[in-house]
């Protein structure tokens, strides 16, 4: 209860930090009618969602709109509350100093004018969050990225040296409503040069019938040399709606694990496939979701997934979560050279300048949440994913297809 009261407290003064600029501003009354009549309407619309959301249906396009534009207003206001918030506090602390310390008063006039100019910077500032995720809902997530990279490791078999991997992940097709933005991604993967492709897992957001229009697209992939492989994420095994029955819950299940063939990937469930090049071998190894988050699956099984492997064979793991890498790949005895994950989308919001700096607030829940980190002399990378949930757009964190190239260093 006293959540909710101190989230209603916020809105409040949010709500009217805003009015109060909209009134410095705009100085009629008129003008005033018209915004409150808008934030009422916005305001009903929000809660009438969210009261109306049917959890048995899950995320649809029309509740990730809503959370984006949900996004969008709350953004926009709380720059504006922040900014006349720091203003006031400054005005009370010229009021309290000249209150018990009169022998330090220095007449400081806060003006008509000082207000309005302060209101225009607020509404300044805030137009940029405003229009980066007005950006990031029509065109952010669909603005997809090619990244590269060059992995060095002295025990990669000398045959594979140059062998190159392309990764995607969270496709999250449920999610889509751009046919012709999902098939020039298809073919910007199709452009690239690989030896083998791997999915990552969340291939929907929870019902195998979310892929039955995107097959046919997913289908034109090309297959490289060495083949498609995929894995389960945490959204594969339908645990984010309500089902009538255990059954039902299990055949939406094994309808989703069939998807993979149909689009042609081979599903690794917790086991390995063999790639060899010119009489040596590097093994793919895919385990299921294993998450550190409670209410994350942990159905990864390492040791059933390399039984018949040895700490020196090379190996590159599957496995959908990076806090896996965290708290059981870094140190396995096993020794997974090279980890691919995704999951965290990189919160398809942050700010991000290639190979110089990034930022996202999901790196304050993920320690790995995307590119490239090493640890323990292990690799692991962290794909920003290919879809997009929860909300409908990303903002300075775009959708990605990675391509790594493995390299043999050289021994004098």
């Amino acid at each position: 209860m006293s959540r909710i009261i101190i989230i209603l407290l916020v809105c409040v003064l949010v709500e009217f930090y805003a009015l109060q600029a909209i009134r410095r501003l705009f100085n009629s009354r008129k003008a005033v009618t018209v915004y409150i009549a808008c934030t009422a309407l916005i305001i009903f619309y929000f809660i009438y969602s969210f009261s109306t959301f049917n959890r048995a249906e899950g995320q649809t396009q029309n509740s990730l709109m809503m959370m984006a534009f949900l996004l969008l207003y709350s953004l926009t206001k709380v720059t504006i509350m922040v900014i006349l918030l720091v203003e006031d506090i400054y005005r009370l602390g010229w009021y309290l100093r000249y209150r018990f310390l009169p022998s330090r008063k220095k007449e400081v006039v806060f003006t008509q004018s000082r207000r309005k100019f302060i209101s225009q910077i607020a509404l300044g500032i805030a137009a940029i969050p405003f229009f980066s995720i007005l950006y990031g809902i029509f065109e952010g997530k669909y603005n997809f990225k090619v990244f590269k990279h060059g992995l060095y490791f002295e025990d990669l078999p000398e045959n594979f040296d140059g062998f190159k991997i392309l990764q995607i992940s969270d496709i999250h097709c449920g999610s889509f409503d751009n046919k012709e933005k999902i098939e020039y991604a298809i073919d910007l993967i199709n452009q690239q040069e690989f030896d083998v492709l791997v999915f990552t897992g969340d291939l929907v957001n929870n019902f195998a019938s979310e892929m039955d229009n995107w097959i046919s697209v997913f289908r034109c992939i090309k297959t490289p040399k060495y083949g498609k492989y995929s894995i389960l994420g945490n959204h594969d095994y339908g645990e984010y709606t309500i089902w009538d029955s255990k059954e039902e819950k299990q055949k939406n299940f094994e309808a989703i694990k069939g998807l993979h063939e149909k689009i042609g990937f081979k599903l690794l469930l917790n086991e390995n496939v063999i790639l060899r090049k010119d009489g040596q071998e590097i093994a793919i190894v895919g385990v299921e979701n294993w998450g550190d988050i409670a209410r994350f699956q942990r159905r990864g099984d390492l040791d059933k997934a390399s039984v018949s492997l040895t700490p020196e064979d090379f190996k590159i793991l599957l496995s959908h979560d990076p806090s896996h890498f965290e708290k059981k790949i870094k140190t396995h005895p096993k020794n997974f050279q090279l980890t691919l994950s995704g999951h965290t989308h990189g919160f398809q919001f942050g700010v991000e300048i290639p190979d110089k700096f990034k930022w996202s607030p999901i790196q304050y829940v993920y320690k790995y949440w995307a590119g490239l980190y090493q640890e323990n002399g292990r690799f692991i990378y962290v794909n920003r994913g290919f879809g997009f949930h929860a909300y409908s757009g990303r903002v300075g964190i775009f959708p990605e297809i990675t391509i790594l190239e493995l390299k043999k260093v050289q021994k004098n």
